[in-house]
Order: structure tokens, then C-alpha cells, then sequence
């Protein structure tokens, strides 16, 4: 049967599992909003497109699955860069679809033409380097194979963005609706061969060490393997500490788990590698500049180091390892597990972990943790609120990272998700309602002022859907760690950091929303008798500009 191209476009959309598509209409993309009209696909409209792309990479974080957005050409397309470059970094399997004009208005200079022809904008080299595939689709002769190069990118271990742009009189042309017989729209099982001498070799490394430390990433959560890795460190007495966007591989409660490695933590994981590990295990958690302190070589001196990860791009990136493996983190700590069982492997002496963090914490040198908790009490206070009264079931986005890395405990059975991708700011708020549409849970979006207002109108996104976010928000009225960077490296030559703020009372009443406003600790007992589930909210926080965290950003 022949159908329209947009039809085809939606029809693909479908058989690829797409629930949701998030996006704005203009005039070269209306075929494709049309057949969507009586399509099971949810269109979301959003207010900006940043916020789809956003909305987009939240939703395919929350769900595990294809997220997808959809935009006119020219400004429509150019409105998604950072989102996409966010995506891209996080290798978020995001399918985007935009218009374009007409393949005979090529090089005419056509309003909002994007095709690089005559002097106009070349969208395909614009994305080139924040997208895994993209192609103007000017014919639709090789339609099946454009389509199947899009899935196998979507569908593989080390996904990322994909960008499909259609001319409007393409979409319009007719084709055969069995040209979706030949594509691709099921992942297959990629199931692969694990070489079990790398395993053996595994094992005899964890045998041979006294002191070893899984450094956890997100590949541990990506791979479902937060069972495996809780039962190796339980069996094995064997301490966790975790990469930024690992936070809740283990409960971050558990004795067993030393907190969060990075160089704004402050935590004991630092500590303990340095000067008491001589085993590295690093499951699914790139050494990268925050986990790695700036690639500071001191921390993996005189240690054996073993890896593993499911993108072999990754191994030994910025270390040699003794132990390399390419696979899926499940099945290797699975792999793992039972040749140490099979080899009678004893525990280590975790009561010696113990004691070390017990005498670190009392040490009356160890004052940097000590000074940073003095000065955020209110948000600390805060975090252990947040902590106590939403244990479960919870979904925190976060652009700040710093005080929720320090104070907030992520459990296993709540998801965080950390700004991690390229730190832009004003992603919290759109990735928390693209999460929200993929999960009926709570949802929190974490963020500092200047982000806000970066994003804050997507919240009328929210409103519009009638979609349940707490956006936190703290304010002092500042660009906090630009003038943290000024204060402590450029002699507190102040310049484009400060601005004003407008009244967030009257800002959360125009959109119809909660708002609460937070000034001391005697006020977060009221505030958390407030059961935010069903409701949009806004909580801002005030703090002092001129208090920052004491780390110095190493450039």
C-alpha cells in the first residue's frame, strides 16, 4: 500500500516503541505533525526547542528507552544543539526529526533553508560532531537503509543522538509501506563470547589484593548489575565508592559504600584509594576529570588496576590495566562471582575498612569536610529531609551536583541523575519532565538561579500536562562557581557573575504553581509536611553569595 512519507516517518516511530515526542511544529515539519495526528505517539509541545532535545535525553535516562524529539528546519533544528551535544556525551539513544525545504528550493536561499547549498546554513556538518548519524534524506530510494543505519545506532550498547531531516515535498511523496518490512526496529540480543581466562585473571587479582575498591559507574546501573555488584562487595567485604553518575549503585548507606569519588566530594573515598588500596576494580565508571581528581597520577601509584566496561573505547583510555575486559558488567561480576566461590576465595578483613574511616572522620586534620558542611547547613539539612521523606521511587535531575555529591545519599532504590553530560545549565528542570512522562514517580529538578532562568518557562510544560515536578531552586543571585572561580583565582575581580533576581513568589503564582520559600532550617519541618507527589512546585532556597565550596577548580 503506498503511503506518504510522513506517514512512513510516524509508522517507524511506532514500531520503534516511541511513546513520546517532544518538540514545537513549524511550517516545514506539519506533514510529519499531521500524520501524527491519529497516531499512539504522544506529542509533546514544548516552549523552546533546548527543552525538547532536554525533555528527550530525561525521558530516554528514565526509561532506558528511544527518546525522540521533533523540529522545523533552520532555528528549529539550530534550537537543539546543546541538548543533543548533552545526549551525545551521555550516549543517550535520541532520535531527532526535522524539516527542511524543499530539495528544489536547494540553493535558492529558501526561508529557513538548511541544506548547505548556495551559502546557506549545512545543517548535516552543524551536528556532525554531536550526533552518531544524520543525513538529509533528499530521495526515497535509499529510505530503508537510512532507516535501518538510524536503528542500529539507537539500538547498540554505545548509542547516541541520531538525526533524520526531511524536505517537505519529500515527505509529501508516496512510497511503499513495506519498505518497513526490510528495516530494523527490534534490539537484538548482543549477548557476547566472555573470554573466561579474563575472568580467572579477575579473580586472582581480587584473591591476591588486601585491600581492594570497586570504583562504581553509571555502567553498573545501565547494566542492571547493582545486585551482582552488591552481593561481590557483601561476599567479599569490599568496599564501594562511585563515579558522580554512579551514586545509588549500592545504597550509599550501606557500611560497605565510602560515598562518592570526584574532586568536588568531600567524602573518605579519596583518602582510603590513596593511601590504603592496592586493587582498583573499575566496573562501568570512566576515569574522567572529576572522578580522576584532574587525572591525578597519585591515585592509582603502586595499585594493580583492573576494568571493565561494555564500550572497549573506554578501556584503558588513561591507564594501563592488568585486567581488560570488554563486556557487559552483569555478566562479568556474574562470571566473577562464581570462580571466586569455585576457588573457595575468602573475605577481607572489612572490620580494617572500618576502622580506617573510623579514624579519618575522628582525625582533627581532616577539617576540608568539616569547613564545607559549616556553611551549607541549611543545605545539608535540606538533603536529609529530601532523604528521609522520599527513600524510594524517586527521581532526582541535578545540575548543582556539589551539595547533593556531599549530603544527599542515594539509595538503590531511587535514581539520580547528574548534569554530567557537558554541564549545561538549564537542563534539570526539561530532563525532569522528559522523565516524568516515562515514569509515574517523583520527580525533583535541582538547580541554581542563573540555570533557572535558563529554563524555567519549560515549567508551563509541565502545567500544560498536568505533570508532577518539585523544581529546587537556590538562590544567590549569583553565578555560584564563576564567582567562586573569580573570588579564589582572579584577586575577587568580580565581572558578569552577579545579577538580579525577579520575585519567585509572584513568578510561581502567574504559573498556577506551589511555592515555597526557604531562608533557615527551623523552616524545612513545615516545608517537608507538604507531600509534593501530586503537585508542581517551587522551593527556593536562599543562600550567600560570597559562601562557596573550598575546592579549587584546576584548569
Amino acid at each position: 500500500m503506498k503511503i506518504r512519507v510522513s506517514e512512513l516517518i510516524v509508522k517507524y516511530l511506532e514500531r520503534l516503541g516511541v511513546e513520546y515526542i517532544f518538540g514545537m511544529p513549524g511550517a516545514h515539519i506539519l506533514p510529519v505533525y499531521d500524520s501524527l495526528y491519529n497516531s499512539n505517539i504522544n506529542s509533546i509541545l514544548v516552549k523552546h526547542e533546548q527543552g525538547a532535545s532536554f525533555m528527550a535525553g530525561g525521558y530516554a535516562r528514565a526509561s532506558g528507552k528511544i527518546g525522540a524529539c521533533i523540529t522545523t528546519a533552520g532555528p528549529g533544528a539550530t534550537n537543539l544543539v546543546t541538548g543533543i551535544a548533552n545526549a551525545y556525551a551521555d550516549k543517550q539513544p535520541i532520535l531527532i526529526i526535522t524539516g527542511e525545504t524543499s530539495t528544489h528550493i536547494f540553493g535558492k536561499g529558501g526561508l529557513q533553508e538548511s541544506s548547505g547549498e548556495g551559502g546557506t546554513i549545512d545543517q548535516v556538518s552543524l551536528f556532525k560532531g554531536i550526533t552518531k548519524y544524520n543525513r538529509i534524506v533528499e530521495r526515497t530510494d535509499y529510505l530503508a537503509n537510512v532507516l535501518n543505519q538510524a536503528s542500529s545506532i539507537l539500538f547498540s550498547e554505545n548509542s547516541g543522538p541520531v538525526l533524520l531531516s526531511f524536505p517537505f515535498n519529500v515527505q509529501n511523496e508516496l512510497v511503499d509501506e513495506s519498505i518497513l518490512d526490510s528495516v530494523v526496529t527490534i534490539k537484538r540480543d548482543n549477548t557476547g563470547y566472555l573470554a573466561s581466562a579474563q575472568i580467572e585473571s579477575l579473580s586472582e587479582l581480587v584473591i591476591e589484593a588486601n585491600n581492594p575498591v570497586i570504583i562504581a559507574g553509571y555502567g553498573c546501573i545501565h547494566a542492571n548489575a547493582q545486585e551482582q555488584v552488591g552481593e561481590l562487595c557483601e561476599s567479599m567485604g569490599i568496599p564501594v565508592t562511585s563515579s558522580l553518575k554512579g551514586k545509588g549503585v549500592i545504597s550509599e548507606n550501606s557500611e560497605y559504600s565510602l560515598g562518592s569519588l570526584g574532586v568536588t566530594s568531600y567524602g573518605n573515598a579519596h583518602d582510603y584509594i590513596l593511601n590504603k588500596s592496592d586493587l582498583l576494580i573499575f566496573l562501568g565508571a570512566s576515569f574522567n576529570e572529576r572522578t580522576s581528581y584532574v587525572w591525578d597520577a597519585k591515585l592509582l601509584a603502586n595499585k594493580k588496576i583492573a576494568q571493565v566496561d561494555n564500550d572497549s573505547a573506554q578501556l584503558e583510555k588513561v591507564f594501563k590495566a592488568n585486567v581488560a575486559i570488554n563486556g557487559d558488567i552483569k555478566d562479568v561480576v556474574a562470571g566473577l562471582l562464581e570462580s571466586l566461590k569455585k576457588k573457595g576465595a575468602q573475605a577481607k578483613n572489612f572490620s580494617q575498612v572500618q576502622n580506617y574511616i573510623q579514624v579519618l572522620e575522628q582525625d582533627s586534620d581532616n577539617t576540608t569536610a568539616s569547613e564545607f558542611k559549616s556553611r551549607f547547613p541549611l543545605i545539608e539539612k535540606l538533603f536529609q529531609k529530601m532523604e528521609d521523606n522520599y527513600p524510594e521511587d524517586t527521581m532526582i535531575f541535578d545540575d548543582n551536583i556539589i551539595f547533593s555529591q556531599n549530603f544527599f545519599n542515594v539509595s538503590m532504590k531511587n535514581r539520580y541523575y547528574p548534569n554530567s553530560g557537558i554541564s549545561s545549565l538549564g537542563h534539570a528542570i526539561p530532563a525532569a519532565i522528559g522523565a516524568r512522562f516515562a515514569e509515574n514517580k517523583k520527580a525533583f529538578a535541582i538547580l541554581g538561579d542563573g540555570g533557572f532562568q535558563m529554563c524555567c518557562m519549560e515549567i508551563m510544560t509541565a502545567v500544560n500536562y498536568q505533570l508532577p515536578i518539585t523544581v529546587v531552586m537556590f538562590n544567590n543571585s549569583t553565578m555560584g562557581l564563576i564567582r567562586k572561580n573569580q573570588f579564589q583565582q582572579y584577586d575577587k575581580r568580580f565581572i558578569n557573575c552577579d545579577f538580579i533576581n525577579p520575585d519567585y513568589e509572584y513568578l510561581a503564582r502567574s504559573f498556577g504553581i506551589q511555592y515555597y520559600k526557604i531562608e533557615q532550617e527551623s523552616e524545612l519541618e513545615e516545608l517537608f509536611s507538604h507531600d509534593f507527589t501530586d503537585s508542581i512546585n517551587l522551593i527556593e532556597i536562599m543562600i550567600d553569595k560570597d559562601l562557596f565550596p573550598n575546592y579549587v577548580s584546576k584548569r
